[in-house]
């Protein structure tokens, strides 16, 4: 019995150690776990602002975008009744947007997108299909007619006139007229296709100084060729 007690009292030391031990490994992989979460809360606070950041960013587009269609459905007679979203819509726009920051963000670029399709209907101006052609065909129907009025005119002068003179006269009035002809159209192509919101109107000058001055100048040649071998 008395050689059996030091055994029991020395055991107690090495207990301790092991449950202060122990508790030390419980601690430290609490201290990584609740690092861990602290570290998933951080980056899903980062995503979220960068989410507010970018809704923000998209809500200013649309209203920028509404704004604009706004005004220009108003100078159309387009009453105001109809320009504001009726109970279901609201109703339907606020049931996409209750998922949070991202459903907001997604709902804004749906709208975002929505809004451009309609600047390019409302910048057709009648003409949705050839608007969405390439520049140069699309402004080739303003500029080809225009430029095909010269020669046609000097045709007819050249062919009806009875004097050499009034064809020098033709001749001589029609020099300028491929420029004039220039200016008319490109004055049209941004009245028939106006540039949507923040853009430029591609005139394609030029194309189109080309498509005005070479018809011009081969009439031209033409008359004078045959003018000379008359």
């Amino acid at each position: 019995m008395t050689r059996s007690q030091p055994q029991t009292v020395g055991s107690e030391p090495i207990q301790a150690e092991n449950a202060m031990a122990a508790a030390w490994a419980d601690y430290l992989a609490a201290a990584r776990q609740l690092d861990g979460v602290r570290r998933d809360a951080a980056t899903a606070a980062g995503e979220q602002a960068r989410t507010v950041q970018a809704a923000r960013e998209e809500l200013a587009a649309v209203r920028t975008g509404l704004a604009s269609q706004e005004a220009r459905l108003r100078e159309l007679g387009v009453p105001q009744i109809s320009l504001a979203p009726a109970p279901p819509e609201l109703t339907e726009a606020t049931r996409s947007m209750s998922g949070g920051p991202s459903a907001v963000l997604t709902a804004l670029r749906d709208a975002r997108r929505w809004t451009q399709g309609a600047d390019d209907t409302l910048a057709a101006r009648g003409l949705p299909r050839v608007a969405h052609w390439p520049p140069k065909a699309r402004n080739l129907l303003v500029y080809g007619p225009l430029g095909l009025l010269v020669p046609l005119f000097l045709v007819v002068v050249h062919v009806f006139a009875g004097t050499n003179p009034v064809r020098v006269l033709a001749l001589v009035v029609g020099l300028p007229a491929p420029a004039v002809a220039f200016g008319v159209g490109w004055l049209a192509v941004g009245r028939l296709f106006p540039a949507q919101l923040g853009h430029r109107v591609d005139r394609t000058p030029r194309f189109g100084a080309l498509v005005c001055l070479i018809p011009a100048v081969m009439a031209t040649t033409g008359i004078v060729l045959t003018m000379l071998a008359a």
